[in-house]
């Protein structure tokens, strides 16, 4: 199942998505928005406005579902059915 992470190099809350994810040995696409520039930034800051509707971070898709915030809970739920 892809997992893809979209989060900022500064938020406690994505690093710890980002621990839990390596902790758990899920393989995911990683996207720091802040660390971005130019176009690139633009096009990652409009795909989360898309995804979730804001600018909230994390961002985490798993699969079709897509997640707001660190919920361990959900994430869990989504990788081990």
């Amino acid at each position: 199942m892809q997992v893809i992470l979209f989060g900022l190099s500064t938020c406690p809350y994505c690093r710890m998505t980002k621990k839990f994810l390596d902790e758990a040995g899920v393989e995911y696409e990683l996207t720091e928005v802040d660390l971005l520039e130019g176009e690139e930034k633009e096009s990652a800051v409009a795909e989360v406005k898309r995804l979730s509707g804001g600018t909230s971070f994390p961002v985490v898709i798993v699969g079709e579902e897509v997640i707001v915030g660190f919920n361990k809970k959900r994430i869990k739920e989504l990788l081990v059915p």
